[in-house]
């Protein structure tokens, strides 16, 4: 395995035009561990993949050797490589919730991010901002804005079904993506997300819910998944909820007016506990 690691660090490497000790610099380990990946003496640790991925332009299963043939894994792969920004560029208005509960400095990770324009917001305003996205399209449009914008996130690309947080981060934001998560997964995933969140961080985080008097919407995703009223809620038990709503709006993605239901989390890992 350290040998298809190296190779593929190697290629990718020569491919971005980068000298071992500028790849070194980019992903914080020294040029000779770099080295030792190439020559397959050692495999960079796992806290170090999402960074290298980022820096090779690439996603972590291709460094890893095991993308043969890239799968579809979201519907907005192909949504994301019109020139325009699916989205458009403003930030939602949870982000503007984040900023007053935890100013930045602070790291923030955001999931499932898409062209970026939240993780970009926040980079720009002081936060350390890692964000990943399934759809490569949507990260190359994330790349270009926070360029134009003139600042740093480390993007990478991975699916959030299968990915695990192993690093800790202070704020976990997540807009708009978590109906793509399956019963099954949810409990397994928030809960990773729960254990690598600092003491008094901050999960923001809404879900679309389904009534049933709201019509399925033309556009809907073929991997969305339902979610229940207040069911989002129910993982936060055991911390301290700074703001839950649910609101029905107005949408127009797809060209056909239509509504959702989406219910809205923000909520603060607490440590005390009574005795």
């Amino acid at each position: 395995m350290n040998n298809i690691i190296g190779k593929n660090i190697y290629a990718l490497r020569k491919k971005q035009g980068l000298t071992q000790e500028r790849l070194a610099e980019l992903v914080n380990v020294s040029f000779q561990a770099v080295s030792k990946w190439e020559n397959g003496i050692s495999a960079p640790d796992v806290s170090v993949l999402p960074l290298l991925a980022n820096a090779l332009r690439c996603d972590i299963d291709s460094l890893m050797g095991y993308a043969a043939e890239q799968r579809k894994i979201t519907d907005y792969e192909e949504r994301y490589k019109s020139r325009a920004y699916y989205w458009g560029t403003m930030p939602s208005n949870m982000c503007y919730e984040v900023m007053k509960l935890l100013p930045p400095p602070l790291r923030l990770l955001d999931i499932a991010c898409g062209e970026g324009k939240n993780a970009v917001f926040f980079a720009r305003n002081g936060y350390s901002v890692t964000a990943f996205d399934a759809a490569e399209s949507g990260l190359e449009k994330a790349r270009r804005l926070a360029d134009e914008m003139n600042t740093e996130v480390n993007f990478f690309r991975a699916d959030m079904l299968d990915f695990r947080l192993e690093s800790e981060f202070d704020i976990i934001f997540c807009s708009g993506a978590l109906h793509y998560i399956p019963p099954k997964l949810r409990t397994e995933i928030l809960e990773n997300y729960k254990q690598h969140t600092s003491n008094g961080g901050l999960h923001a985080m809404n879900v679309f819910v389904e009534k049933p008097f709201i019509e399925r919407p033309s556009d809907k995703e073929t991997s969305a998944t339902k979610w229940s009223s207040g069911e989002l809620f129910t993982h936060y038990t055991d911390w301290r909820i700074e703001f839950c709503s649910e609101r029905i709006f107005d949408c127009n993605s797809g060209g056909v007016p239509h509504k959702h239901c989406m219910d809205t989390l923000l909520a603060v890992k607490q440590t005390d506990k009574l005795r």
